[in-house]
C-alpha cells in the first residue's frame, strides 16, 4: 500500500497535476477571500471569523478532487496496465488504499499553507488572538473527513470508465448530490426535513465546525469513505475475474 501511495505521489509532484491542484486550490481561495468583493471577503465582513473559508473550500474540492482522482483506475484502463497492477503481491484492498492515500495527501498538502489564514485573522482580531479556536480546529477536522469522503467517490468513479472526463462527471456529480443533494431535498419533502438532512456531508460538516468532534458525524463520514472504497474493491475484482 505505501509503495502505492508513493507512486502516486510522485506521478503527482513528477507532473504539472500536483503544482497546479495545490495553485488552484490556493489561488481560488484567496482571490475569493482577500480580493474580490461579495459575502466571502473577511477583510469586508468585520469580523475576524474564518467561517467564509470553510463554506467555500467544500464547493471548491467537489471540482478539484474529481480532476485529482479521475485518473486513478481509469487511466491505468485505458493504457491496459490495470491487469499488471492487480496481479502485484498485494491484495485488491491495499491497491485501493494506496490510491486513496496518494490523493487524499496531495490535497491535504493543498490544505496546509491556508493554516497562515489562521495568524492573519487571529492578528486582525480586536483584541489581537480573538477568534473561537475551538471553531476552527474543528472545521479544519471536519474539511479532512469530507476530503476523505470526497477522494473515495472520485477513487470509485475512476473504475467505472476508462474516459478520465466521463469519471470526473460522474465524481462531481455524486460528490455534490451528497454533500448538498439531501440538503437540497428537504426544501421539497418538508416533513422529514432534519432526517434526510442527515444523510448528507453538508450536515455532518456544519456539525464539527461549531467545535465539537461528535462520534456520529466521525462516523458518518468513515462510512462514507469505507462504502465507497468497498464499492471499489468490488469493481476491480469483478474485472480480475
Amino acid at each position: 500500500m505505501k509503495s502505492i501511495a508513493l507512486r502516486e505521489i510522485k506521478s503527482f509532484f513528477g507532473s504539472p497535476i500536483g503544482y497546479l491542484v495545490i495553485a488552484i486550490f490556493l489561488l481560488l481561495n484567496g482571490l475569493f477571500l482577500w480580493v474580490f468583493d461579495g459575502e466571502y471577503n473577511i477583510l469586508q465582513s468585520g469580523f475576524a471569523d474564518l467561517s467564509p473559508f470553510f463554506t467555500l473550500s467544500p464547493w471548491i474540492l467537489i471540482f478539484l478532487i474529481p480532476a485529482v482522482t479521475m485518473r486513478s483506475f481509469s487511466d491505468e484502463k485505458k493504457q491496459g496496465t490495470i491487469e499488471l497492477l492487480l496481479t502485484k503481491p498485494l491484495s485488491i484492498w491495499q491497491v485501493v488504499n494506496g490510491k486513496f492515500l496518494g490523493a487524499f495527501l496531495l490535497i491535504v498538502i493543498a490544505i496546509i499553507p491556508t493554516l497562515i489564514y489562521v495568524y492573519v485573522i487571529s492578528s486582525l482580531g480586536i483584541p489581537e488572538g480573538n477568534i473561537d479556536m475551538g471553531s476552527i480546529m474543528g472545521s479544519y477536522f471536519g474539511l479532512l473527513f469530507l476530503v476523505a469522503a470526497y477522494t473515495s467517490i472520485g477513487i470509485f468513479t475512476s473504475t467505472l470508465s476508462e474516459n478520465q472526463i466521463v469519471s470526473f462527471i460522474l465524481s462531481v456529480f455524486l460528490c455534490f448530490f451528497f454533500y448538498y443533494g439531501f440538503e437540497g431535498m428537504t426544501t421539497i419533502i418538508k416533513s422529514q426535513s432534519d432526517v434526510i438532512a442527515r444523510f448528507g456531508m453538508d450536515y455532518h460538516f456544519k456539525s464539527m465546525a461549531r467545535g465539537v468532534i461528535d462520534t456520529r458525524d466521525v462516523i458518518y463520514f468513515i462510512t462514507v469513505s469505507v462504502l465507497f472504497l468497498s464499492l471499489t474493491v468490488f469493481n476491480l475484482k469483478s474485472l480480475k475475474s
